[in-house]
């Protein structure tokens, strides 16, 4: 059976014979269907007239490849490039069963690819599922797209991480949640560290045109500008915008004594793509929401009006917090999300489901609006998205650093399973110098009664980093979750940090 390991070394074969649009399509005529004019408003023509269409499923490909290791010599394997440095993925029967249409864009003209012979590993035939971008070298890709709407990019460390959708439908009711998938593509590379995405999405309950502008650069940020226009269907009670999916099984928090999820063992201290969600929102708040693998499901609305920017990010980047030296979670990539435009009132909302697998995607992050998203309605929205290892979400303010959890109480005492202690990290340029006689304390949403003591104060040898200690009651307290932050003064001195009592 081929490893992932193994796949690994099929990728330098790649860097031969990677051909320029005209080029390809001069060396393989037969290949490529007329030349026909191409335009972001003939994209969005063919979204509304399909919108205008009754839903019509899509067959699964009579040519997935049934496992693993047939997907990976297809995908992996000496083969010709579709175009520049773009490769195909084939049809696989368990994660992507549905063929996509693929064209090349090359000044203004759009070719359908017609067949697929030459184009995967060791002469294999397949369908394409979706496509990736690989470097100059051939030896690794920087972007992908497969599966429904998903995409993503492999960010400032060239690593894989959590992964973006187009859109998200009806995502944590009750109900099923749909998929709306991307069924055609218009590649266009304007270069090997340039590439526009044009995609065709659609759904049961909407149709969609898409361009995704994306610029690599090695060792920094890869950005994306993103536009769209929906043709809604039907009415949807929950459109979500944006969204990102990711990984989280535990952190630190997982062996401080509390009844946790998922107590499982693992020599590893900790395992996720993202430990947190931030929101920079309308009224310049910004919130950090530490993320959870909970016992089961749950939907968290956070209000973000007019936002400015949001996003799972990965803040954690100290590799001996993860000792994983081969899938470096210490290295995965964040997703910043701004928008552009006024997007309106509305939440941001963050889905997080119960895991026991790294393998799984259990956390869901997107904004929904206000306004109810009905049939008939277009909307056109367009937003940025930042691939990266720094962290977007920080100003002159402080963030958090790190939270730990266990009993209340002095630690020579019997722990009380009605009680909780809470210790907040927080670090910035705005708290250097300040002195304990500073007038710095944390401030808290908690009823007074479920306080038993709250204290803030400098960490000593550390520049520019203070520590929260609260302990509190939980028993018979009715809310949810409470909001942390520094203060002196009238002045905020920190980001609000948004911790769930929900374990």
């Amino acid at each position: 059976m081929l490893t992932r390991r193994q796949a690994g070394t099929l990728i330098a074969s790649l860097a031969a014979g990677l051909l320029r649009p005209g080029a390809a399509f001069a060396a393989n005529a037969g290949r490529w269907g007329p030349p026909r004019a191409f335009s972001w408003d003939v994209l969005v023509d063919l979204a509304r007239q399909r919108a205008s269409r009754p839903y019509a499923p899509r067959p699964p490909s009579a040519s997935a490849v049934p496992d693993w290791d047939s997907f990976v010599r297809l995908t992996y394997g000496a083969a010709e490039a579709l175009t520049g440095t773009v490769r195909l993925f084939p049809t696989r029967r368990d994660v992507a069963p549905y063929a996509v249409g693929i064209h090349v864009v090359d000044h203004g003209m759009a070719r359908k690819l017609l067949g697929t012979q030459g184009l995967f590993g060791g002469g294999g035939h397949a369908d394409p599922a979706g496509w990736r971008v690989l470097d100059p070298s051939g030896r690794t890709d920087w972007m992908a797209f497969l599966g429904a709407s998903y995409f993503r990019c492999s960010g400032t460390e060239n690593r894989y991480g959590l992964s973006a959708r187009g859109i998200s439908v009806d995502t944590g009711l009750p109900g099923p949640e749909e998929f709306p998938a991307f069924t055609d593509f218009w590649i266009e590379q304007r270069g090997d560290d340039h590439v526009v995405a044009h995609a065709l999405l659609d759904g049961p309950s909407l149709s969609g045109a898409y361009e995704i502008d994306t610029r690599w650069n090695v060792g920094r940020d890869m950005v994306q500008q993103v536009r769209c226009t929906l043709f809604l269907r039907r009415d949807i009670q929950r459109l979500g915008i944006a969204p990102q999916t990711s990984m989280f099984l535990y952190d630190q928090t997982r062996a401080d004594g509390m009844p946790h999820a998922h107590p499982i063992g693992d020599w590893r201290p900790e395992v996720h793509d993202s430990d947190g969600l931030a929101i920079w929102s309308g009224d310049g708040e910004h919130l950090w929401r530490p993320l959870h693998n909970p016992q089961a499901a749950r939907m968290h609305a956070l209000r973000a009006d007019h936002p400015r920017a949001f996003g799972l990010l990965q803040r954690d980047r100290h590799f001996d917090h993860y000792e994983d030296d081969q899938l470096f979670y210490d290295r995965r990539p964040s997703l910043w999300v701004r928008p552009k435009g006024d997007w309106g009132t509305g939440s941001v909302m963050l889905y997080e489901m119960a895991s026991i697998s790294e393998t799984v995607d259990n956390i869901g992050a997107f904004w929904v609006a206000d306004e109810p998203a009905r049939a008939g309605q277009r909307r056109d929205l367009a937003y940025e998205l930042t691939w990266t290892t720094a962290d977007p979400s920080t100003d002159a303010n402080a963030h958090c650093t790190n939270i730990l959890i266990g009993p209340a109480g002095p630690t020579d005492t019997p722990p009380d399973p009605a009680t909780r202690k809470y210790v907040v990290d927080f670090a910035g340029p705005v708290l250097a110098g300040l002195a304990d006689d500073s007038g710095v304390r944390a401030v808290t949403n908690l009823p007074a009664a479920a306080i038993l003591d709250l204290r803030a104060h400098p960490i000593d040898g550390r520049q520019a980093r203070w520590r929260v200690m609260l302990d509190m009651r939980v028993a018979g307290l009715a809310q949810k979750e409470f909001r942390l932050f520094l203060q002196r003064g009238a002045q905020a001195l920190s980001e609000t940090v948004l911790i769930t009592l929900e374990r």
